[in-house]
């Protein structure tokens, strides 16, 4: 499997892998200009870098992971996301539909429309989530 996924991570950044992995990017360097939106931008890296390669990676609440409720769980990880939603998020998730919709128009790229679509919901509310590999 892991060739697979090799193969089907480099056609990822052909089908707009690469472009929305830069939007995640620029999107944590323009978190960076305020102290308080360094762990915003922290998160982007994160989620930016699971933005260029989602095969063979996952999302998942840190509170399931961990059973530990953490800031980004809780009643401020909910603030954080509403913030993010109305800066960032909306944005982000516009740019994955995007792509997800090109990716549909073909048999062959289904598969990268549901990654889209899993990072599109996935921007919407990226506080309180971390990336795990698949087994």
């Amino acid at each position: 499997m892991p060739i697979l996924r090799l193969i089907f991570n480099i056609a990822w950044l052909i089908l707009g892998g690469f472009v929305m992995g830069l939007a995640w990017w620029l999107a944590g360097l323009l978190c960076f200009i305020s102290i308080i939106g360094i762990p915003f931008g922290r998160a982007c890296f994160v989620i930016g870098e699971m933005a260029f390669w989602p095969f063979g990676q996952d999302n998942i609440n840190r509170k399931a992971l961990t059973g530990v409720e953490d800031i980004g769980t809780g009643p401020l990880g909910l603030v954080g996301n509403i913030v993010w939603f109305l800066f960032f998020g909306v944005w982000l998730a516009i740019g994955h539909i995007t792509h997800a919709l090109a990716c549909f128009v073909t048999i062959i790229g289904i598969p990268f429309g549901i990654a889209h679509l899993k990072l599109a919901l996935l921007s919407l509310t990226p506080i309180g989530q971390t990336i795990t590999a698949k087994a």
